[in-house]
């Protein structure tokens, strides 16, 4: 039919209806995004043609990406693997990768660090280590600190919500005085939040503290959940008082194992850096890998992720990623829907 030979009501009405499509589309599939938290828009290989310009890797949707780290049993590195080294298991379905990379890509960087009062005279070296570890870093990460006690604080100027420079980071982590309660899960859930402003794909927490918490508001099982949403790898250092009541090194160590990272329990302050220094290794080493699963139920449902590799000369190798992902809930395909019908009708 053409426009000629429609009412002039019907042809107005057809032209906002055509002229609304792309617009309908583009938000149906910003709510389908923003439902999906454990799942990615990762397909194509990443592209930098500019070493300046942010990082990005441009994908489709009902893509899980895994950050991996493969070590040997003496805990080394082992870099050079390709995609046939790798396997991935869903429920223990085994999956088919459909992106594979090897990369050392920038990232957003939180140093969640504790500042209560049993921490002042560890602070020289809580800092000394956490300025290694941004020496150690791609140029291109973007860093932030949180500092807590019974309170949560940024460290960075408020127009500065990140930074790649070693100078500001030191005065950020110098700026509050050791004092007072720890409210460790609350310095998380900001730190959480705040990681969602960075533009880097790649997201990871970096936590000092002795685990302990007695003065947040939320509960360890919130946080928790939270970081089984965000696709973040948090690595701890535990830095403990023999007479400190309130260490959880459990709870370091769950943070960790949960998203990929590794928890450290260091026996001497001196240990400190020189671990800042390997968690920066281990993250500019990091596998990508990227698969569509075969389960495409929308019944959000938590799915456990298992990695194993394996390589010549090397054996069965230990593979560190997140243990798994809530599937998305059908309630997003229903609203995505709900919203295009309205809009038509409109």
């Amino acid at each position: 039919m053409t426009e000629r030979s429609l009412s002039a009501p019907r042809l107005q009405s057809e032209r906002k209806r055509q002229a609304r499509e792309p617009f309908t589309a583009c938000l149906a599939a910003l709510l389908a995004l923003i439902a999906l938290p454990s799942f990615v828009r990762a397909q194509a290989p990443p592209l930098q043609s500019d070493p300046g310009a942010p990082y990005t890797i441009q994908v489709n949707v009902d893509v899980v990406v895994l950050r991996a780290t493969a070590q040997d049993r003496k805990n080394v590195l082992v870099s050079g693997l390709n995609q046939d080294n790798f396997q991935v298991y869903e429920d223990g379905a085994l999956q088919s990768i459909k992106y594979f990379s090897h990369e050392d890509v920038p990232v957003t960087v939180g140093l969640v660090v504790d500042n209560s009062g049993s921490m002042q005279p560890k602070r020289p070296d809580v800092i000394l280590a956490a300025l290694g570890f941004a020496r150690s870093s791609n140029p291109q990460d973007q860093m932030f600190v949180v500092n807590f006690n019974e309170k949560v604080s940024f460290g960075l100027p408020e127009n500065t919500p990140f930074t790649d420079q070693v100078t500001q980071l030191e005065v950020a982590l110098s700026r509050a005085a050791p004092k007072g309660e720890t409210a460790l899960y609350d310095a998380v859930a900001a730190a959480l939040e705040h990681l969602k402003n960075g533009t880097r794909d790649k997201k990871v927490l970096i936590i000092v503290s002795d685990g302990g918490d007695n003065a947040s508001k939320h509960k360890l099982t919130e946080i928790m959940a939270l970081v089984g949403q965000a696709n973040v790898i948090i690595y701890t250092i535990g830095i403990f008082d023999d007479e400190d009541a309130d260490r959880n090194p459990g709870v370091l160590k769950r943070l960790a194992k949960d998203t990929g990272g590794e928890a450290f329990l260091p026996e001497s302050l001196k240990d400190v850096t020189p671990i800042c220094e390997r968690i920066a290794r281990d993250i500019r080493s990091q596998y990508t890998i990227a698969y569509v699963p075969t389960n495409r139920k929308r019944d959000g449902t938590h799915r456990v992720i298992q990695v194993k590799a394996s390589a010549p000369g090397h054996g069965r190798l230990l593979v560190r990623t997140r243990t798994g992902y809530f599937a998305p809930s059908a309630l997003s395909s229903k609203a995505a829907k709900a919203f295009d019908r309205h809009e038509i009708q409109d």
